[in-house]
């Protein structure tokens, strides 16, 4: 079955670095569009970078760009975010899935920014 195992998240303090990793398996992982989700409490589930698997081309929503970096392997179906400069906004449990959020969710890895 299509599993998302999420790893790196912590506690930084505002203007540090973390590198979030997600293994997917389950699913032909190369044919599908990633993307890098956040939920915060209260708040609605939000992709904040999206790689797609035929172009390459990134993109982020705005509360993100430039600062954090969406990268995936599709030999080893390995999906990373390497977030810097974070802020206490950035604070959330980080998912990885396909595009549209099309597969059952993983536990998330949670990070928080100090401030």
């Amino acid at each position: 079955q299509v599993q998302f195992v999420e790893s790196g998240g912590g506690l930084v303090q505002s203007g540090g670095s973390l590198n979030l990793s997600c293994v997917a398996s389950g699913f032909n992982f190369p044919a599908y569009g990633m993307s890098w989700y956040r939920q915060s409490p209260g708040k609605e589930r939000e992709s904040v970078a999206i790689l797609f698997g035929t172009d390459y081309r990134p993109r982020y929503v705005d509360s993100v760009k430039g600062r954090f970096t969406i990268f995936r392997d599709n030999t080893r179906n390995t999906l990373d975010l390497q977030m810097n400069a974070l802020k206490p906004e950035d604070t959330a449990v980080y998912f990885c899935n396909a595009a549209g959020g099309i597969f059952p969710w993983g536990q998330g890895t949670q990070v928080t920014v100090s401030s």
